[in-house]
């Protein structure tokens, strides 16, 4: 079993910054594969970024969306995983979620991602214009 906690979203001005972090609460060290979805109102939820259980994946990828202006770190002493995103845009708006179990590690662009098994309540990031 797997929990996972989001926390750090906020309101903020267009080209503010926020940092998300997901807690990872499991039984053993697994050294899942975590990735971050988001979900705007409406729409299904998309792939943003990828980190791998060793906090260095060969295949970590961004949505283009985000590249250059998110970036995602891990440290397995404090079972976490950080989102840091600058220079927000109200695009941007929407619930972010963190999510484990599922096979994002493997090479595949954001866009064909699945939650996957394990997810956590999302935080809401809310950037306005």
């Amino acid at each position: 079993q797997v929990d996972l906690v989001e926390s750090g979203g906020g309101s903020v001005q267009a080209g503010g910054s926020l940092r998300l972090s997901c807690e990872i609460r499991q039984r053993g060290n697994l050294g899942y594969c975590i990735a971050w979805f988001r979900q705007f109102p409406g729409k299904e939820s998309e792939g943003v970024a990828n980190i791998g259980s060793d906090g260095v994946s060969p295949n970590q990828l961004y949505a283009d969306s985000v590249k250059g202006r998110f970036f995602l770190s891990r440290d397995n002493t404090k079972n976490s995983v950080y989102l840091q995103m600058n220079n927000l845009k109200p695009e941007d708006t929407g619930i972010y979620y963190c999510a484990a179990g599922g096979s994002y590690c493997n090479g595949d662009p954001p866009e064909t991602w699945v939650i996957g098994r394990y997810w956590g309540r999302g935080t809401q990031v809310i950037v306005s214009s």
